[in-house]
């Protein structure tokens, strides 16, 4: 299969068809992760994931995973985890986004060899952040960072990027402080990429890459930028108990 090469030319924004990426998704490489292009790939259902030996990967893969803010589902186990520690938690929403994307970026996982969280990557991210686009979320037990996530959100949609725990169920915690907020902003949905395990328990699911860049569409129709930072902590502690 031909794959196409992005541009390095900054001023070239360009993107091959989504609908024409390979059978695992694959669409494209090349080019930079500025901002600019970063945002348009975002727009265009298109996102970046490849390792540090790699060349910038493009993807775009059908079926697509997303989780409906309306949908959103809080699993039995961690409503328990939740009123058991309540009084215990803080949180800090875009306040340490390089401390989020620095530990996501390190941290061991099971199912992982390495990171795909680059150098190059993290600092597009933390340009995306500085940008007002990207946004994190970290969770506190008793003043200790337990658990956190980031992602690219605009107009009403928003992309799950990555996500950890430092004690178990700190990133299931961050997800429903995440999705909390993104109700009350009227966000659509989450764009969970791929599917997994955890995030069906909280009801992600499986449509259709053409479903969801229509989905996407018309939830970007309007490119503002999601006022996440105004939620303080007893805003959020209140958001969470009245989930419960």
């Amino acid at each position: 299969m031909y794959l196409y090469e992005i541009p390095k030319d900054k001023e070239k924004l360009v993107f091959p068809d989504p609908n024409t990426s390979n059978s695992e998704g694959l669409l494209a490489f090349g080019g930079d992760l500025s901002v600019e292009r970063l945002i348009f790939a975002y727009q265009n259902g298109i996102f970046p994931w490849y390792d540090e030996d790699a060349p910038i990967l493009w993807w775009s893969p059908d079926p697509r995973f997303i989780i409906e803010t309306k949908e959103f589902h809080l699993p039995k186990s961690v409503r328990k985890l939740i009123r058991k520690k309540i009084d215990h938690y803080s949180f800090l929403v875009d306040d340490n986004f390089e401390e989020v994307i620095t530990i996501c970026q390190k941290i061991n996982r099971k199912e992982q060899d390495g990171t795909w969280i680059t150098g190059d990557m993290k600092k597009a991210y933390i340009n995306l952040y500085q940008a007002g686009i990207a946004h994190s979320v970290a969770v506190y037990e008793d003043k200790k960072l337990i658990g956190g996530l980031y992602g690219v959100g605009f107009g009403k949609m928003f992309a799950g990027e990555s996500m950890f725990s430092l004690v178990s169920g700190g990133s299931k915690i961050a997800l429903v402080i995440l999705a909390q907020m993104l109700l009350l902003e009227e966000v659509a949905f989450i764009d969970c990429q791929q599917n997994t395990k955890l995030l069906s328990l909280f009801g992600g699911k499986e449509i259709a890459r053409s479903l969801f860049l229509e989905k996407l569409k018309e939830n970007t129709k309007e490119n503002s930028l999601l006022d996440l930072a105004s939620y303080n902590s007893v805003e959020l502690f209140a958001l969470l108990n009245d989930f419960l």
